[in-house]
């Protein structure tokens, strides 16, 4: 189906689950990792497919969460209110997917041609790192989750969608965004990983069935496999690393990787 070997679709997965909670972009690496060692390019039905790691780990890690979100989803359908903070929440995580469903639909195409141009991964990768460090840096972390507003929500949102461009990261602009709006980063990260479930979920829904009729070969449900582990780790460590230490060391490696990007792109002329 995609002429990956299981390694090479083990190494995609881990790249996978780490890249989509870290806020050093997923989509980077699952681009350049192909273009740098001269593997077959699997295709973004490929990298979806290993989305479906990554919603099993986010499941499973915040099943709590989900189990409440759920209920209060069903509370504001039924009485037509929102009242409690989880009934907020949940107005919040549709608020927040707006934007990145309209643009990916919007550029679909780009995303999967243009848009992973190496020269232009290791600009984004260096351009939001820098954000996502001054951002953590000259924002105070004094405004909880709990005191979210629907406008905060759709600022992240917009955020959420401009990494539609490889090197931006998903995680990382949602987490700069709530950081410039003050949010602590344990906040930031929390619902950067929720609002990120109606993206991942969407992806799967429209690009599966390509996958499936293309055939389900090991290589897939390896990296399908990796991607989970790999998920459930990244997000463990980050929620303990980040309070602790905060964004900065994420930037620099996205500087490093950036700069490794453009030296390898000016070898190959």
């Amino acid at each position: 189906m995609n002429d990956l070997t299981n390694w090479q679709a083990a190494v995609l997965g881990i790249l996978q689950g780490l890249g989509e909670f870290l806020p050093i972009s997923s989509s980077a690496h699952l681009s350049l990792a192909p273009w740098a060692f001269g593997w077959n390019e699997p295709g973004l039905a490929f990298d979806v497919a290993l989305h479906l790691g990554t919603l099993v780990a986010l499941v499973g890690y915040f099943w709590a969460e989900w189990i409440a979100l759920a209920r209060s989803a069903l509370n504001v359908a039924t009485t037509r209110r929102i009242e409690t903070i989880s009934e907020k929440r949940v107005l919040f995580i549709v608020i927040a997917t707006i934007p990145a469903a309209v643009l990916g639909l919007l550029f679909e195409k780009q995303a999967e041609t243009i848009f992973r141009a190496p020269a232009l991964t290791a600009t984004t990768l260096i351009a939001f790192g820098a954000l996502l460090w001054w951002a953590d840096r000259a924002s105070p972390a004094t405004r909880p989750l709990g005191e979210m507003t629907w406008r905060q929500a759709l600022i992240i949102g917009f955020a959420q969608a401009v990494a539609l461009v490889p090197g931006v990261s998903r995680s990382g602009a949602t987490m700069t965004a709530a950081r410039f709006l003050s949010f602590d980063r344990q906040s930031a990260a929390v619902f950067s990983f929720l609002m990120s479930m109606p993206v991942i979920t969407a992806a799967a829904v429209l690009k599966v069935p390509k996958l499936l009729a293309n055939g389900i070969d090991t290589a897939v449900i390896v990296g399908i496999v990796f991607a989970a582990i790999s998920s459930w780790l990244a997000i463990a460590v980050l929620l303990r690393f980040i309070q602790r230490y905060g964004f900065a060391t994420f930037a620099v490696y996205r500087f490093v990787l950036g700069a490794a990007i453009y030296a390898l792109v000016v070898y190959r002329g």
